[in-house]
């Protein structure tokens, strides 16, 4: 990392229950001594640490609106790793918006096409990786889950610290 602030991270902010559930799921299947973090879905994943304020504000006004559900569709090879589909026309508007917004600053990673996912698994033999896909898959049913904001943090090189939530209208 450079000498300035650390980057920024946003997320979609899961209903409690939704994200205990990813939870339990990250911390049975990812390897503990990787896992610094709790289940998430990665919206940008490097912003500029010296545009906080701005960033900040522009989560505010995205997070004014309603909360809206997110349909978890399938379940994601990732090589080492496995991860859960989520689709959500909602979704692809928030961050179509702030892409727009945020246009100068995105990283060629940012700029490509959203494909909202919770990784429960990563960073293991790609057998083990394959092994819990086939079991997840065997009693996989579509569900959907409640996007209750927006959370921003600051990337530490591993670990990430909160900087503020935004949550949805009626998401508490």
């Amino acid at each position: 990392m450079s000498g300035g602030p650390a980057p920024l991270v946003v997320t979609l902010l899961l209903d409690e229950e939704d994200q205990a559930g990813f939870d339990r799921l990250r911390a049975e299947h990812f390897p503990p001594e990787r896992n610094w973090l709790q289940a998430h879905v990665t919206l940008f994943h490097a912003l500029p640490g010296e545009h906080e304020e701005h960033v900040r504000r522009d989560l505010l006004a995205a997070a004014d609106r309603a909360a809206f559900d997110v349909a978890v569709t399938g379940l994601r090879m990732l090589g080492r790793g496995v991860a859960y589909d989520l689709r959500s026309a909602e979704l692809g508007a928030v961050h179509a918006g702030l892409a727009a917004r945020w246009d100068p600053w995105l990283t060629r990673q940012d700029r490509q096409r959203l494909t909202p996912h919770v990784t429960v698994q990563n960073k293991v033999d790609p057998a083990v990786a394959r092994a819990l896909h086939a079991r997840l898959l065997a009693g996989f049913t579509p569900w959907s889950v409640r996007a209750r904001g927006l959370g921003l943090w600051r990337y530490l090189g591993g670990p990430w610290s909160p900087v503020v939530a935004a949550p949805f209208r009626g998401a508490g």
